[in-house]
């Protein structure tokens, strides 16, 4: 059997019926010590097999320590983009198999050479910090798992830059479900089954750079359906005895504990009113005579005085515990999400009724136009990446950036159909922009719109026909309670990589040669190929070592 096998970048996306030959070859690049790095491979045999033959991954390196395998798997995708869509820059635009799912290849993993499929794998190079600078030939064999044969092998060789990669990062935060958490793996909230599994999860969304991590003192209020309720999430025990509340927040504390523990740098505190229009209180609930019912809800005003008496009280006790934990400075809060023009009178009320409690902390919600933050509605704004123009020409410091569904057309995104490079640019423009803040919402959202129902997501993408699969989460659950990745995920990652060390550039040879390197791109306006962000980084890394003195 011949197996034809080619070394790729890492950000190539490889489908079954993908001709090798267009792929274009990567053998060999650079990295920063401390960067995670990664590369690709494809597979194929020209045979037409009547059944697939099985076969193992060899990687043969002097860092073979510091590399883990993946196997590229396919899911099914029936809405890769919105039929709308007028954007030419997509990979594909009906539905299919895409590749997206990451599974780690053990000793013990068997794959298949298939006679009609093209398989991808995908090499994450990690804790780089510790290997001496230096040339590294990595060997990748295919090898039968039968008899030993070697059908391909491939060598790409990396290079370390002994530099210390800079420190600053933006503040990220993939918004974390842990309700769906308890769904899918059948396991009660603030059970020790369901504790373990937010821990496995939390440590994957920190290692992959995101840094803050949505907290649910009360059940957050997000994509929920008018009048509906999502299933109960609320680490703070609230009890109502004598005209007061008193506040527990011994389970709060177990989950800034693991937050700590995984490395998670920032606390985001959920929004104090409902999404699109803020005019209702989020899902509370509230023990009083030794019974715990639902006290506010969508049937509570925003503006409703007991409720407001409420927040305010949960506000000040909140803040005294963080400021007694030492991390009243790493909360960061939120009014409501996405408001509109039309919201404009009813955000300001409830900004106002507890603006005096929050003041010195960062408040920041998504909107997206630029009036509301004109009538002083949001003094910090995150707007979407096709929004942000007029928040830039406004010259607004500490401006973050988010993106969701609705960002199909020109900029980048993580939708399974964009190509890598248009995933992986967000982070050079959040260089070039200084945008101090990223915000998505779908970590592990596997519910359908508005948390009707709940998906299964290995076999649903987009959230039962509603947003582009790729959206609405970033991690596939796993048999043991613990976070597949996914090709998405990792290509911002990348980006968060690439921002390092243009930082990392910028501090060693000034801001004028790293942006003069970046050229002339925007949000919406970049080079449509992969070609430009490798050749930027092999620029960046070559600065570097030459200012550094390591090359």
């Amino acid at each position: 059997m011949t197996v034809d096998l080619k070394i790729l970048s890492a950000l190539e996306k490889c489908f079954a019926d993908e001709d090798l030959d267009t792929l274009r070859d990567y053998p060999k690049a650079s990295a920063l010590c401390g960067e995670k790095f990664y590369f690709s491979a494809a597979y194929r045999t020209p045979e037409p097999l009547r059944r697939g033959v099985p076969v193992s991954v060899a990687v043969d390196s002097p860092i073979a320590g510091h590399i883990k395998a993946y196997s590229v798997e396919l899911v099914p995708v029936r809405m890769p983009i919105y039929p709308t869509c007028t954007d030419p820059d997509f990979l594909r635009r009906e539905p299919g198999l895409y590749p997206d799912l990451l599974i780690p290849i053990e000793k013990d993993t068997r794959l298949f050479v298939s006679g009609d499929r093209t398989q991808q794998l995908y090499f994450k190079v990690f804790d780089t910090g510790s290997i001496k600078p230096g040339d590294y030939p990595v060997r990748i064999s295919i090898v039968g798992t039968e008899d030993g044969t070697v059908y391909a092998e491939k060598t790409f060789t990396l290079s370390l830059v002994g530099c210390r990669m800079a420190s600053k990062r933006p503040i990220v935060t993939q918004w974390f479900h842990g309700d769906c958490l308890s769904v899918y793996y059948g396991c009660d909230v603030l059970s020790e089954r369901w504790w373990e599994i937010v821990k496995n999860f939390m440590r994957t969304a920190a290692e992959n750079g995101i840094n803050m991590i949505l907290t649910p003192i009360f059940t957050p209020p997000l994509d929920t359906e008018i009048g509906g309720e999502r299933p109960t999430v609320q680490l703070v025990s609230i009890t109502y005895e004598g005209g007061k509340y008193r506040f527990g927040f011994d389970d709060l504390d177990r989950w800034l504990s693991i937050a700590a523990e995984c490395g998670m740098e920032y606390i985001e505190i959920p929004h104090f009113f409902t999404q699109w229009g803020a005019e209702h209180a989020p899902k509370i609930m509230v023990t009083e005579n030794g019974k715990e019912e639902r006290r506010f809800g969508w049937d509570t005003d925003a503006q409703d005085k007991e409720y407001v008496f409420f927040l305010r009280e949960l506000i000040k006790a909140l803040l005294a515990h963080m400021k007694e934990k030492g991390l009243a400075d790493r909360c960061i809060f939120h009014i409501s999400d996405e408001p509109g023009r039309d919201h404009l009178a009813a955000y300001k009320a409830d900004r106002e009724s507890i603006a005096d409690l929050l003041e010195g902390h960062l408040v920041v919600d998504a909107l997206s136009d630029i009036e509301l933050y004109k009538g002083g509605a949001v003094a910090n704004p995150i707007p979407a990446v096709d929004h942000i123009r007029p928040f830039l020409d406004a010259g607004i410091e500490n401006l973050w950036t988010y993106y969701c569904c609705g960002q199909i057309n020109k900029v980048s995104n993580r939708f399974l159909a964009m190509p890598g490079y248009r995933e992986r640019i967000i982070g050079t423009q959040m260089f070039k922009y200084d945008i101090k803040g990223f915000l998505q919402w779908g970590y592990n959202f596997w519910f359908t719109c508005n948390s009707r129902a709940a998906i299964n997501p290995y076999q649903i993408t987009d959230g039962d026909y509603w947003v582009p699969a790729g959206d609405a989460f970033s991690v596939y659950p796993a048999p043991d309670g613990t976070a597949y990745e996914t090709l998405h995920l990792i290509l911002f990652t990348q980006a968060l990589e690439d921002f390092r060390a243009l930082e990392t550039c910028r501090e060693l040879c000034g801001e004028d040669a790293v942006l003069a390197c970046i050229g002339d791109i925007t949000f919406d306006e970049y080079p449509r190929n992969a070609s430009y962000l490798l050749e930027l980084r092999e620029k960046i890394n070559a600065m570097i070592g030459q200012k550094s003195g390591s090359v």
